[in-house]
C-alpha cells in the first residue's frame, strides 16, 4: 500500500523483493501457494508482506501495473524508433511473448477481472492509448487501414489473454496476431 510519500530505503528494498519474487513465480506459472509462505520465499517477514500488499490480489495488481507500464513504454519506444508497420508488429508479437512468459500472472489476473476492475481498466486504457498511437502512426504513413479502430485490436488481445495457457494457445495466439496484422494492412 502506498501513502503518497516516498518509502524509506529499507521499505523500498522489501517491496522490490516482494515484487521480484512475485514476477519470478508468475513467470514460472506458480502462484497458488499460501500467501504467508510467499513472504518467506521473498525473504521478508509476514508483517512486511501484509504492510505492502494486504492480499494476493493487491500483489498481483502491483505486478500487473509494473509489467503494463514497461510494455507501454516499450510500445512508445517502438513508435519513436521504427516505421509504423514494424513498430505495430513488434509490439503485438512482443505482447504475446510477454504474456506467455508470464502465464501465472495471466491466470491470476483472469480471476481478478470480476472483482478488481479499476486497476485492470486503468491499465487497459493505457494499453489502448499506446495501440491507438501505433495505429495512428500507421494510418499517417499509409501502412495501416483507417477504418479499423483500437477496439478491434484490443478485443483480439483480450481473446489471447483469455486463451493463455490452454493447449495449443501459443500457436493460436501467434496466428491471431498474424491475422490482425494482415487485416490492418492498408492495401492502397
Amino acid at each position: 500500500m502506498t501513502t503518497g510519500r516516498p518509502l524509506r530505503a529499507d521499505a523500498r528494498r522489501n517491496r522490490d523483493a516482494l515484487l521480484a519474487k512475485a514476477r519470478e513465480l508468475f513467470a514460472g506459472g506458480c502462484f497458488d501457494m499460501r500467501f504467508d509462505d510467499f513472504a518467506k520465499l521473498a525473504g521478508v517477514g509476514v508483517g512486511t508482506l501484509y504492510r505492502h500488499f494486504p492480499t494476493r490480489e493487491a500483489l498481483a495488481e502491483a505486478v500487473y501495473r509494473e509489467e503494463l507500464t514497461a510494455i507501454c513504454a516499450h510500445g512508445r519506444e517502438l513508435q519513436a524508433t521504427l516505421p509504423a508497420a514494424d513498430a505495430l508488429a513488434t509490439f503485438l508479437r512482443g505482447f504475446v511473448t510477454h504474456l506467455f512468459a508470464n502465464e501465472g500472472l495471466a491466470r491470476t489476473l483472469a480471476t481478478l477481472m470480476a472483482t478488481h476492475t479499476g486497476t485492470l481498466a486503468e491499465g487497459g486504457r493505457e494499453l489502448s492509448q499506446v495501440l491507438a498511437d501505433l495505429l495512428a502512426k500507421g494510418v499517417d504513413e499509409g501502412t495501416v487501414r483507417a477504418d479499423i479502430g483500437v477496439g478491434a485490436v484490443m478485443t483480439a488481445l483480450q481473446g489471447i489473454c483469455v486463451a493463455c495457457g490452454e493447449p495449443g494457445s501459443r500457436a493460436d495466439a501467434d496466428g491471431t496476431v498474424t491475422l490482425v496484422l494482415d487485416g490492418l494492412r492498408h492495401r492502397g
